[in-house]
């Protein structure tokens, strides 16, 4: 079993979007890519968002994560509304509530997987020695306490993929957001990854897994549909 802490705990919603809407101004045309979104992942959920490419998907995701604001509409994470926020407070807030998982790994290169797992927590202000201890935690959790060392070269796609979830981890955050991350890897691996992501939802995770692929989003409990711009959730 994979065991949790305690991530930052408030009532209501880890994630509301109310009327949601992104337009992106193109100089001479407006395009409108996302569309009075609204919809709500209480904690403890396990939510996929699947939609094709060019549905709005993407858009979604990076409001969801704090990568973008909404240009209408409200977003609220774990309580607190976004368009309140500077860009500074709006950073400090996603890396102590969101940990990203992604389709790429987006691992550091020639840098090992304790490395790639503990830089979070050095953007965060921990102490060289915990970030350590966390670091050595969270990859022994995934089973990879004999990877400590390796670069991501030396490891597998799975074994990447996995310490990126462990990265993700390691803050402890309200919500762990999965972006297509069995789009690289093998059927075997991917597997491997899906079941760990539902061995964390049921030790108390929320998870929001983004997919094109009905087959991957079938692992979630709730579907969030995504086309043209629009929500069904």
């Amino acid at each position: 079993m994979i065991a949790v802490g305690t991530a930052t705990s408030t009532t209501g919603p880890v994630i509301s979007l109310v009327g949601a809407a992104r337009v992106y101004d193109l100089g001479h045309v407006q395009v409108a890519a996302l569309v009075d979104a609204t919809f709500a992942v209480e904690r403890g959920e396990f939510v996929a968002i699947l939609g094709p490419s060019g549905s709005g998907k993407s858009t979604l995701l990076n409001i969801i994560g704090c990568l973008d604001r909404p240009t209408a509409g409200q977003y609220l994470l774990t309580g607190t509304s976004v368009a309140e926020l500077d860009d500074d407070d709006l950073a400090r807030l996603r890396s102590r509530t969101i940990g990203f998982v992604f389709q790429s790994y987006n691992l550091l290169p020639r840098t090992s997987a304790l490395e790639n797992v503990a830089t979070p927590l050095l953007y965060q202000g921990v102490g060289r020695r915990e970030r350590h201890e966390r670091a050595v935690a969270a990859l022994e959790r995934l089973g990879l306490g004999d990877r400590l060392t390796h670069e991501p070269s030396e490891l597998s796609g799975g074994q990447q993929q996995r310490v990126a979830l462990a990265r993700a981890l390691v803050t402890d955050p309200a919500v762990i957001l999965a972006d297509e991350p069995t789009g690289n890897l093998d059927s075997a691996s991917g597997a491997e990854v899906i079941a760990l992501l539902r061995e964390l939802h049921g030790a108390g995770r929320t998870l929001v897994l983004v997919t094109h692929d009905p087959d991957v989003a079938d692992h979630a409990d709730r579907l969030v549909h995504v086309r043209d711009g629009r929500v069904a959730a």
